[in-house]
């Protein structure tokens, strides 16, 4: 896209009329809106304000780049002002500023955009292209000059095609630049490294971290080849990956003002190594993870709040008493954390995982279509003998379809005309791709649902065989879906037992519920180098959901690596289960953990024997999890 498409004659005002530098921002947010390119003038003021407060968009050289990216903005555009007096606006040089350039990002912007948009910012470090703008006498001046320098940039590109490579020199430099909004001076930090670095015939690469995502990324190759790294940043970029390098940390205004002390520096290594601080994950192989296992993260890392906040309130809920209000034990204020750890935070969990699995694939247009579908997975069955869904499963199928879907919706809108590009995200992204995940999911939500109604018959099938036999596979059946319908179909058969007045069931149940949970807590203990900080972390609570019988507290786990995590926990449940049955355990109630031990019939060696079984499962789930669990690369 042409810069030109975004700065037009009716953005441009060759004679500011302000004094003072909001009144500058103020007048050019006015060009703006007078322009028709904002939604909400107050708004956008606020976010341009907001921006001046982190750091001065006033670059020097005569030059500030207010700028944004807002919802506020109706379609992306630059505004441009020019005043002959110069203006104080706290310029890095301290130097009064003429130029000033209104950057309005749309929430919305396509990469064409903010290409664009950091195109002109490296324009601007042009001695030549600054004064053309400066003795400009009409708003087409301004537009040929660009025009001009944009055909200049074509040429260069294709002289530098065509010309033979330059020896450089044998130090390898690497550079990562960075702003607060990613716009503007991340590109001209860029533009001025590589323009010196050119010019003295050194080897650089830089990575800018901008806001269509980042650019020219550092491979690991290139970072262990380096002899020094400069990472010129106002925000938080990825440190960990330069570990053991000599890297110079500086703000991102120094690459551009004193780019040559940056370089000397470099080449001479003066520069501290590069430490990883304690408990700092080292992600250098993030890039060697599949994109799959990018997007589960995402959605497990925000779900875990959620399972750990909710299960927490539910096991302290049975210090209180029982929730159940036919119960002799009910007590008020445990009923009101179960409905708020149970009821609500429980229940937000699956949608959760779906809404940011789907916003790591598509960004921020995924979340709501992944919301909605993980809804969907957990409440509508089409089974009247169902009264959820296909559980958490479901909602990592949900993430993945929602995901996938709002991709394609925004292919098929890129075509779209400039002066529609404000409704994309607003309407035309949310429209279709909720409505499509929610069809398919409306569709096949109830197939996954079915299965319970078929685990069901087969449970109601083995009423005579060996229970040792019914125990393994009830046992296992917890520790498949962890609230989907094969662990649905296993409870609803161990509850259905108790009301016949047959305790083993709901013994073997409650055993098999409980070893996921626990096992994988084991599995952080036994296996710490195995697992990240905050696996280790979800583990510890996850020895609290387990003794409490809360099979959620395995999700995180299972929802990040299902194809280990899910074979271990059947395993160690399925075996805890059969021996609940061989050591003729007899339970009375249907849920809470060991605050329930007292009620399992036969006195304290019954209940150790209970233990042991549980224990015996969750520690056979720890060690297949663990020894399966590969070491973080």
């Amino acid at each position: 896209m042409k810069i030109t498409q975004l700065l037009t004659e009716d953005t441009i005002n060759l004679h500011l009329q302000s004094r003072s530098k909001d009144a500058v921002l103020s007048e050019l947010v006015q060009q703006l809106h007078d322009a028709g390119k904002l939604r909400d003038k107050e708004q956008f003021t606020n976010d341009i304000l907001n921006r001046e407060s982190q750091s001065t968009t006033g670059i020097g050289e005569g030059i500030a780049i207010p700028h944004a990216k807002s919802a506020a903005v109706q379609a992306p555009a630059i505004a441009f002002g020019r005043s002959t007096e110069g203006i104080n606006y706290d310029s890095l040089d301290s130097q009064p500023a003429h130029l000033f350039f209104m950057i309005a990002a749309s929430e919305g912007a396509n990469d064409d955009h903010l290409d664009a948009l950091s195109r002109l910012a490296t324009f601007l470090m042009d001695t030549s292209f600054r004064e053309k703008i400066l003795s400009a006498q009409s708003a087409a001046d301004v537009l040929q000059a660009v025009n001009d320098k944009e055909s200049e940039l074509d040429d260069e590109v294709t002289e530098e095609v065509q010309a033979p490579k330059e020896e450089k020199s044998t130090v390898r430099l690497l550079a990562v630049t960075a702003c607060p909004t990613g716009i503007a001076h991340t590109y001209m930090a860029a533009e001025k490294l590589n323009e010196r670095a050119k010019e003295r015939g050194l080897s650089l690469k830089v990575e800018t971290n901008g806001s269509s995502g980042v650019k020219n990324r550092l491979t690991d190759a290139e970072i262990a080849e380096a002899d020094a790294i400069i990472v010129a940043a106002d925000t938080k970029v990825e440190m960990a990956r330069f570990a053991g390098k000599h890297v110079i940390q500086t703000k991102v205004g120094d690459a551009i003002y004193e780019t040559d002390a940056l370089l000397d520096r470099a080449i001479k290594k003066d520069a501290p190594i590069y430490e990883l601080e304690k408990g700092q994950e080292d992600t250098s192989s993030s890039d060697k993870k599949s994109g799959f296992y990018k997007h589960l993260m995402n959605g497990v890392s925000n779900m875990l709040p959620f399972v750990v906040g909710g299960g927490i309130l539910i096991a302290l809920s049975f210090f209180w008493g029982s929730s159940n209000p036919d119960s002799p034990e009910y007590n008020a204020f445990a009923a009101m954390l179960n409905t708020i750890g149970g009821g609500k935070a429980f229940f937000l969990m699956v949608p959760v995982l779906a809404g940011f699995i789907a916003s790591s694939i598509a960004d921020r247009p995924g979340f709501a279509p992944g919301m909605i579908g993980g809804l969907i997975a957990i409440t509508v069955s089409g089974v009247d003998e169902v009264g959820g869904g296909s559980g958490f499963l479901g909602g990592l199928i949900a993430g993945f379809l929602a995901g996938y879907i709002t991709l394609l919706v925004k292919k098929l809108f890129a075509r779209l005309p400039n002066s529609l590009e404000g409704l994309k995200p607003v309407l035309f992204y949310p429209v279709f791709s909720i409505a499509a995940t929610g069809i398919i999911m409306l569709l096949i939500n109830p197939q996954l649902a079915k299965l319970y109604t078929g685990f069901s018959a087969f449970l109601e099938g083995m009423g005579g065989t060996n229970q040792i036999l019914v125990g393994l596979v009830i046992g296992g059946m917890m520790a498949v879906d962890m609230g989907g319908p094969v662990n649905k179909a296993a409870y609803t058969y161990g509850i259905a037992m108790l009301d016949a007045q047959n305790f083993q069931f709901i013994a073997a149940v409650m055993a098999g519920g409980m070893v996921p949970p626990l096992g994988m807590a084991i599995a952080t203990t036994l296996f710490k180098n195995r697992y990240t900080k905050t696996e280790r972390e979800a583990g510890k609570t996850a020895y609290v959901l387990g003794a409490c019988f809360i099979t959620e507290g395995v999700i995180p786990f299972a929802a990040a690596d299902p194809l280990r995590v899910i074979p271990a926990s059947v395993i160690g449940a399925a075996t805890a289960g059969a021996l609940t049955m061989a050591f003729d355990i007899a339970l009375r109630a249907p849920h809470g953990g060991i605050f329930v031990m007292g009620l399992v019939e036969g006195g304290i060696s019954k209940i150790l024997l209970y233990a042991l079984a549980i224990i015996i499962g969750s520690v056979i789930t720890g060690l297949i999890a663990g020894m399966l669990r590969k070491k973080p690369a």
